[in-house]
């Protein structure tokens, strides 16, 4: 099975027929699926983790996908960051363009971290990687990663959970957009904290 096939397999109906058939492995499918999220990049992000809502249940589903793709995050970072001491990558961070742009990733590490973990879509693997690259502390990255995920994943599970109540009552994602706004408030606070 190639990965095309694998990925058109993945719809959200087979994506619950896998979670429920394997339900009696308590939340280790829940967990697994967001995790390999860091090291698969096509796989969809909404939609298991609205099946993870779906399954599990809203606070159940939303611990299993956040556990899940923050340590998927935290390898993928962990093993970048391990590699870029290699003498290849020193002497390519050594050029003077790549010194100005990592200069710039160091500054805005933590907010680049994190306002880009809010996104539901995006290249996770990247920012990932970006950030072991830059060098960025374990406990920033951590935090960085670890709250936005929070916020993003609260918000598909929140939505997945019963998609039916936002078709109905389309006005309802205006809860979801302030709950996105006071998080980001309140990233900034957690920012200066750590900076």
């Amino acid at each position: 099975m190639g990965i095309t096939e694998l990925l058109s397999y993945l719809t959200e109906e087979n994506l619950a027929m896998i979670l429920d058939k394997y339900r009696s492995l308590g939340p280790l499918p829940g967990l697994l699926l967001p995790f390999m999220k860091s090291f698969i990049p096509p796989l969809p992000t909404l939609v298991i983790i609205s099946v993870n809502a779906a399954v599990y249940g809203l606070w159940l589903g939303f611990l299993y996908s956040w556990i899940g793709i923050v340590c998927g995050c935290l390898v993928t970072f962990a093993i970048v960051k391990k590699v870029a001491g290699h003498p290849y990558l020193e002497r390519w961070a050594q050029k003077p363009k790549v010194q100005k742009s990592l200069l710039w990733a160091r500054r805005q590490a933590f907010n680049y971290v994190f306002i880009l973990s809010l996104f539901p879509i995006g290249p996770f693997v990247v920012i990932n990687m970006a950030a072991g690259l830059v060098g960025m502390r374990f406990r920033s990255f951590l935090v960085a990663v670890a709250a936005g995920k929070a916020v993003m994943v609260l918000s598909v599970s929140f939505i997945g959970h019963d998609p039916k109540r936002f078709i109905e009552n389309p006005y309802e994602l205006i809860y979801v957009a302030l709950f996105i706004a006071i998080s980001l408030v309140i990233s900034k606070k957690i920012e200066k904290r750590f900076m």
